[in-house]
């Protein structure tokens, strides 16, 4: 038996560079607050290009939920519950697609959060008080992609389907 002699063994190092350097290969950059565009690898799963030409498109609007949605007492707890609408959004894989997101809240602050079917989350933008933020995603790989503001979770979330390309 190998006795412990304060100095870390050599694999256990290996492990944990490796664990450290995973992580730091994860991480969006360090302007993470103010939003992220996807990674080269990220790129592989979807593009992104601020306000850039599009096929197609969509509007989501930052809201609050109905007074009546979800209990009174719930909503005395919380305060106003904000959501997107629509939560739910179709896209074609390959085709670029406008995103134009309106908050029309003059007091409250939302953020775009856009994770691949695994969870790993792609990238984010801040959706500024009454203003209106585009990009032109284009999704290289099918499948059910979410999307939530980190400040309004659990209710303001949705989901992108990725469709097979379209036919012609």
């Amino acid at each position: 038996m190998q006795r412990a002699t304060g100095i870390i063994p050599a694999r256990i190092q290996i492990v944990i560079a490796v664990c450290v350097a995973t992580a730091f290969a994860r991480a969006p950059s360090a302007n993470a607050a103010d939003g992220y565009l996807p990674s080269p690898a990220a790129s592989k799963v979807v593009s992104a290009v601020p306000d850039g030409p599009a096929r197609t498109g969509v509007v989501i609007l930052t809201q609050p939920m109905p007074a009546n949605d979800p209990d009174p007492q719930e909503r005395k707890a919380f305060g106003v519950l904000y959501t997107f609408s629509p939560r739910v959004i179709f896209v074609y894989r390959d085709q670029p697609t406008s995103f134009s997101f309106w908050n029309l809240q003059s007091d409250e602050n939302h953020d775009f959060m856009l994770a691949d079917p695994g969870g790993q989350v792609l990238m984010k933008m801040v959706l500024p008080q009454l203003k209106k933020t585009a990009v032109t995603l284009t999704f290289h790989k099918e499948g059910l992609y979410t999307f939530y503001c980190t400040m309004h979770q659990p209710e303001m979330s949705g989901q992108i389907y990725v469709l097979p390309p379209e036919r012609r």
